[in-house]
């Protein structure tokens, strides 16, 4: 393991990180361990994350890895056997990853975790290394100087830094700046719940495995959570008020309406989801260009996408493991020439240029096709009538050890555009092999 180096002491930051979630503390890590002084900022008065469970892949248990806090991870998530998807209306299995082939195959496990445990990780981890963390910091407006890029805060003053990064989420006051661009709605919404495992215990669950119900407009999620003592469930749907043009959409009676034609163990798990609270499933079309003068976009800030294919968090933490990396590989190639080099024994200043454009170089493409992949997917997922069965019977002829459609994103994290590797081949729904007697099983549209 790589112990961190020690952050150069000083007033000024070497970077400012606007946002504390997992996208902001991980990066503000990833670069305190290069000998870095790190600023976080974050608005809200204390560092927390709301949230249920999150799936973090091999892609993602790697980089916990290097950093010394997959042992950490571990104790407070949990390493689920297989991932299952099966349909929500018949309950029928139509394919699975199994788990324990997945860390065989990838070096790293697939594990879940609590968003919010995830979090807490790295906010510990940005302690440890020195990070300075302020809260109640709300960020307004970002400007260009001759030597970096200054913040201008609600409360009127002003930081500067050589660089500074926005990782302040889908929202983000940096990308309305500088792209302008809007949200991008799906329509659908999200509940969740974590519960205690006892509650769901007979409700047909499986406690070791990743469960995915697709349907009609609509999935189900459900795995365990820490140490398997809770239980987690999101279920998602398309909401018709949201179809109609109306204001408040995705409501409690929505999600009821959603799932009333699913199978018992989907049903069972509806009436324990939060009703209080949901989640209005956005992101926003894929952009090229993240970096503007010494300011650059992290995480939802830069590449929100939807999350069918659980790599959201996950985006956000290589994000700031390939920025880190290029910080790396300037200040080695600037330590001779660095008159700052050496004393305490972290590496020259880095060439913050070169840093950015490198970051900006590999990771636009890489995240542009897990977006498009997660909306393509989303589709996939809530077929109905014919096409449903088509995707069914494509699903069921796959081998479960066929890993076309996750070595170009559970592999190791490309930190060139030469290393990124191949995407996957589509299979269209019309090459799918039906029976004679679909004509029956079709659902009403």
């Amino acid at each position: 393991m790589n112990h961190p180096a020690t952050p150069p002491t000083g007033e000024n930051p070497d970077a400012i990180i606007v946002g504390g979630g997992i996208g902001g503390l991980s990066s503000a890590f990833a670069l305190a361990r290069q000998g870095l002084r790190v600023r976080v900022l974050e608005r809200a008065p204390e560092f927390g994350e709301v949230g249920a469970g999150l799936q973090i892949a091999p892609n993602c248990t790697r980089i916990l890895d290097e950093y010394g806090l997959l042992d950490e991870a571990r104790e407070l998530g949990v390493l689920p056997e297989n991932m299952v998807m099966r349909d929500a209306l018949d309950a029928r299995e139509l394919t699975r990853l199994d788990l324990r082939d997945v860390e065989r195959r990838y070096g790293f496990p697939y594990m879940v975790i609590h968003r919010s445990d995830l979090h807490g990780i790295f906010l510990r981890a940005c302690r440890r290394a020195g990070v300075e963390l302020l809260t109640d910091r709300t960020v307004t407006d970002y400007e260009h100087t001759d030597g970096g890029a200054r913040i201008h805060l609600a409360d009127g003053s002003t930081q500067e830094a050589p660089v500074v990064v926005a990782a302040d989420g889908l929202h983000s006051v940096a990308r309305r700046k500088l792209v302008g661009d809007a949200v991008v709605s799906s329509d659908y919404v999200a509940y969740r719940a974590a519960v205690p495992i006892d509650e769901v215990r007979d409700n047909g669950i499986a406690e070791k495995d990743v469960t995915v119900y697709v349907g009609p407009r609509c999935h189900f999620v459900q795995y365990a959570l820490r140490g398997g003592d809770m239980f987690n469930q999101v279920a998602v749907f398309e909401s018709p008020k949201a179809l109609a043009g109306k204001d408040d959409w995705g409501t409690p009676d929505e999600l009821d309406a959603a799932f009333a034609g699913t199978c018992d163990t989907v049903r069972k798990g509806i009436p324990l989801m939060w009703r209080d609270r949901w989640w209005q499933m956005l992101d926003r079309d894929p952009v090229e260009t993240w970096v503007h003068g010494r300011i650059a976009l992290l995480g939802d800030a830069a590449h929100p996408p939807l999350q069918y294919m659980a790599q959201g968090a996950v985006m956000a933490i290589e994000d700031g493991w390939v920025f880190a990396r290029h910080v790396a590989r300037q200040s080695a190639a600037n330590a001779g020439a660095d008159a700052g080099a050496g004393a305490d024994g972290s590496a020259g200043a880095p060439d913050w240029d070169a840093v950015l454009a490198s970051y900006e170089a590999v990771r636009v493409e890489h995240c542009r096709r897990v977006q498009t992949t997660a909306r393509a997917w989303g589709e996939l997922w809530h077929l109905d009538g014919e096409e449903r069965l088509r995707r069914n019977a494509i699903m069921r002829d796959r081998d479960d050890h066929d890993y076309a459609f996750t070595d170009w994103v559970y592999g190791p994290t490309a930190l060139d555009p030469d290393e990124e590797p191949a995407m996957f081949t589509p299979i269209p729904l019309s090459s799918a092999r039906l029976g004679d007697d679909v004509a029956h099983q079709v659902a009403p549209a």
